[in-house]
């Protein structure tokens, strides 16, 4: 397998080489880049499908060249599928690094397992690519910080997949809380509840013929293959996902932050644990976790156990202030006054979105990437760009590390830094397979 460092070291010579052999069709497709915005999408199992359903919807602005995955059904599936909605067939790839190095390409999304999401962007954007990637954004905190840094240097649009930034009813609410609808907000409480089912207990088997499973491995340290490791459950071992919070707590709490205009926490701390079975998942299932600030508090509870609901809602989240309250989630928000009467409420058109739905095909991940084909045709102001996503998802990362010491964590709200606790400090960064250490 070649490394990161062998890639990078090859990836101009690689580009030449493909330009050269790049077919007259394809290239007429690259001659309308002006128009169009050429996408490779990287990681096909699931999520994928909603990137290709935002294409589909942007398809005036947008092309799919390439579609890519190490398991070999998933990328056959996913490129049937993407010829069948938009009429016309991506080249297919295992290994991304020869989508990097592919000049047809302009932009990548990627939505491969988490520990892939800031590795694999930092390439992109070495690459020259602009990059939809994904929540959360990283592994942990050093990964985040490490792309941050890689977007500035290299200038490329770097948005995180936190969709309902670009939720027309979310930024309006946001908006008018700002402006002082329900006076001073000053506390924030998200939820998400699902009834997700045992994993079991795995074991050891052989790799199935259709999976690269050291590819798919990539930065990690090399594990044997189980049986209940792919294509999802990944999500609940630590060593390549990062649990529920990040899963899905990353939306609801980022919608928190905005509202109230917070940054960095000065502490955090977590409660729960693995309640509902006794099988191989490596996270909680119930979880509540508290982030305070000077003169704020932000909350979370997940429950991927229960399917029990908040305000007739199965996520979301409760802006609170001075002078009212607002619930707001993807299907809408109501306005109450400050002795809880609803004062207003607004409903989206069509059905309720689904916490079980592993796709998420929405208007709002529709407007996202027209956000960013946007910003990359015309400079127009990113609505996620991985510097202010990477807060939210370092909160939830810290709000992991409160759980396994189960200690309140203070922090540096500068920057996120655990303070006067190295143990817990350590677990921010991760160790890596040699030679693909992600680097600025």
């Amino acid at each position: 397998m070649i490394s990161r460092r062998e890639f990078t070291g090859t990836l101009a010579v690689g580009a030449a080489g493909l330009a050269a052999t790049t077919s007259a069709k394809s290239y007429a497709q690259i001659l309308g880049s002006n128009d169009r915005v050429n996408f490779a999408v990287i990681g096909l199992h699931s999520r994928a499908y909603a990137h290709l359903s935002a294409l589909k919807a942007n398809q005036s602005t947008s092309h799919v060249t390439h579609v890519c995955d190490v398991e070999s059904n998933i990328l056959a599936k996913f490129a049937g599928a993407t010829q069948k909605e938009l009429g016309y067939a991506p080249a297919t790839e295992k290994d991304f690094r020869k989508v990097l190095a592919s000049k047809d390409v302009d932009a990548i999304t990627i939505a491969a397992p988490d520990h892939w999401h800031a590795p694999m962007a930092i390439l992109g954007l070495e690459a020259g690519k602009h990059v939809y990637v994904e929540k959360p954004c990283s592994y942990n905190p050093h990964e985040g910080e490490l792309l941050v840094t890689a977007q500035k240097k290299y200038g490329k649009q770097a948005q995180m997949g936190n969709q309902q930034r670009s939720s027309p009813h979310t930024i309006k609410i946001v908006g008018e809380i700002h402006d002082g609808l329900i006076g001073t907000a000053y506390m924030a409480s998200a939820w998400y509840a699902n009834n997700r089912k045992s994993i079991g207990v795995g074991k050891e088997v052989p790799i199935p013929d259709t999976l690269d499973w050291d590819l798919w491995q990539g930065p990690a340290p090399r594990k044997p293959y189980h049986d209940n490791y792919q294509p999802y459950n990944w999500h609940w071992f630590k060593h390549w996902g990062t649990g529920e919070t990040l899963n899905n707590g990353t939306h609801e709490v980022d919608v928190c932050r905005w509202a109230l205009g917070a940054e960095f926490p000065n502490s955090v701390e977590a409660s729960g644990g693995r309640y509902a079975y006794k099988d191989d998942w490596q996270y909680y299932d119930t979880l509540e976790v508290n982030w305070k600030y000077d003169d704020k508090l932000i909350t979370w509870e997940g429950r991927c156990c229960n399917p029990m609901k908040r305000y007739d809602r199965d996520r979301g989240a409760l802006i609170i202030g001075t002078k009212g309250s607002v619930i707001v989630d993807r299907d809408g928000y109501e306005v109450y006054d400050d002795g809880g009467k609803k004062t207003d409420e607004f409903k989206v058109n069509h059905e309720k979105t689904s916490s079980s739905d592993l796709t998420g095909k929405d208007s709002m991940t529709d407007a996202h990437f027209g956000n960013l084909i946007a910003a990359i045709q015309k400079g127009e102001a990113l609505h996620s760009p991985v510097s202010a996503g990477n807060v939210a998802v370092t909160m939830l990362q810290l709000a992991n590390y409160a759980w396994e010491t189960n200690r309140v964590l203070k922090l540096d709200p500068a920057n996120g830094h655990i303070v006067g606790d190295p143990a817990a400090a350590a677990m921010t960064r991760r160790e890596y397979e040699k030679g693909w250490e992600p680097k600025v």
